[in-house]
């Protein structure tokens, strides 16, 4: 019988910038009794990634520019946080009843950049989101693979709203070892009918599976989930982004 399961790896320290995230992963599977396995995946919350890589901000050091303040008036916001967001922003795509929907650098589209001050334990602090979370999975993959002898995945999170849907969920902001999509397109359904447009978010489903055991009030930042069976693949999260000229909330 197939089954996949999902362990949360407890007792990772709070992170800080400049941790060597491998080994703060490492001390919580020694924590929680686990060792890594080939074909294990490992996923991780945004935030820790983020405050190892030093993407903290004060917001006493931001100086809001005449734009900035005028967004920030209109819907009641601190005019500091609405700099910072503008200063992650490639484009905005969305300004309305409060809400700032953007694209950011790497090209996700979110709201506020994915700047947030949760869990940044700090009055006046942000969290910013990491300036490439593929290389942010990669470098953790590498670090996990040298002391485990595993070859395993590693998939960076974080939490989006979505259109169409209310509610937020997980989605995958950076990957490693693993291909984002499950490419069904060729295959036949069970009435042998072939298959001409599927094509899987996994990356983000294991996203979202994970994120049932990273609570926000949790201190659960990392969960290990076995027994799912893709392929090695040198990917990217990347391929997750719609191009603007398919995406019709664009």
């Amino acid at each position: 019988m197939r089954s996949i399961t999902l362990t949360a790896i407890e007792g990772i320290p709070m992170v800080k910038a400049g941790d060597d995230l491998g080994a703060l992963v490492a001390s919580g599977l020694e924590h929680s009794g686990l060792k890594l396995e080939a074909g294990d995946i490992v996923v991780v919350c945004q935030k820790i990634v983020s405050k190892s890589e030093g993407r903290l901000v004060s917001l006493r050091e931001i100086e809001p520019s005449e734009f900035a303040s005028n967004l920030a008036r209109r819907w009641e916001k601190d005019p500091r946080a609405v700099e910072l967001v503008l200063r992650q922003t490639d484009r905005i795509v969305r300004n309305d009843r409060g809400v700032i929907i953007v694209e950011t650098g790497p090209g996700w589209v979110c709201a506020n950049a994915g700047m947030d001050e949760s869990n940044s334990l700090a009055d006046d602090t942000a969290i910013l989101l990491p300036l490439d979370p593929d290389r942010s999975a990669r470098e953790l993959r590498d670090s996990l693979r040298k002391r485990y002898g595993a070859d395993v995945a590693v998939l960076v999170t974080d939490t989006f709203g979505r259109p169409w849907r209310d509610g937020l969920t997980e989605v995958c902001l950076g990957i490693a070892g693993m291909n984002a999509m499950l490419d069904l397109r060729g295959t036949s359904d069970l009435g042998g009918r072939e298959l001409h447009h599927t094509v899987v978010a996994i990356a983000d489903e294991l996203a979202c599976a994970a994120g049932l055991l990273m609570e926000k009030a949790g201190a659960i930042p990392a969960v290990l989930v076995r027994g799912y069976p893709y392929q090695p693949f040198e990917g990217s999260a990347k391929v997750l982004i719609r191009p603007a000229e398919a995406d019709l909330f664009r």
